[in-house]
């Protein structure tokens, strides 16, 4: 049966990419796992995190069950305790599901720190689809002023595909979302909802 990873990475308890990817969870049949990186945050990387690095580089290991063996001393197993429950997550899940909102310009640190944990030299988690639901601001779309300033889609992109290798990834976005408290984007609500609305058709697939 498949597994569907499914992570929340938004600080706030009721937020529009919480909702979204609440809904694409829904449909889902199969084995389920959640984890919510805000409300349970995954410490940042230590130095013992990079020495674990270092030794899976070095001694050019790419299956990710032999990560464990850099584990060689307190310090290390220390940081392994913490990878290898958030790795077999990973390992298990067919499809990752990540709501996560931009935050100034780009994806909260909780989120940052996940991956950070989770990713090694020249490993695979091909052939994984990984699907991103997003609540923005403001307009980062395509054509628009500030697309040059979405470091949030753009290095997710970047990150799966260059340190997971995988190419299978969906975003679905909800733009504007400032509309609904922002007086100076009062003017934009109903490109906000229409946004949404889109947004939400995408997820209740």
């Amino acid at each position: 049966m498949s597994t569907l990873l499914h992570l929340d990475a938004s600080a706030r308890r009721a937020s529009l990419s919480r909702e979204l990817s609440a809904a694409w969870a829904r449909s889902w049949e199969g084995d389920y796992l959640y984890r919510d990186l805000a409300a349970d945050p995954v410490p940042h990387i230590g130095e013992a995190w990079t020495e674990l690095c270092d030794y899976v580089m070095a001694h050019e290991i790419t299956d990710i069950a032999r990560y464990g063996e850099a584990a060689v001393t307190p310090a290390r197993k220390e940081a392994w305790a913490i990878v290898e429950p958030l790795l077999d997550e990973v390992v298990r899940a067919d499809v990752v599901l990540i709501g996560t909102p931009m935050y100034n310009y780009s994806i909260p640190s909780a989120l940052k720190a996940w991956l950070d944990q989770i990713t090694f030299p020249r490993m695979s988690l091909a052939p994984r689809k990984f699907v991103v639901t997003s609540a923005r601001g403001g307009a980062y779309g395509p054509g628009t002023p500030k697309e040059p300033f979405d470091h949030q889609e753009r290095y997710l992109r970047d990150f799966f595909s260059g340190h997971f290798a995988v190419d299978d990834v969906t975003f679905v976005h909800a733009e504007l979302a400032n509309a609904r408290i922002d007086p100076l984007l009062a003017h934009r609500l109903a490109d906000h909802e229409a946004s949404l609305r889109a947004a939400r058709e995408q997820v209740n697939r």
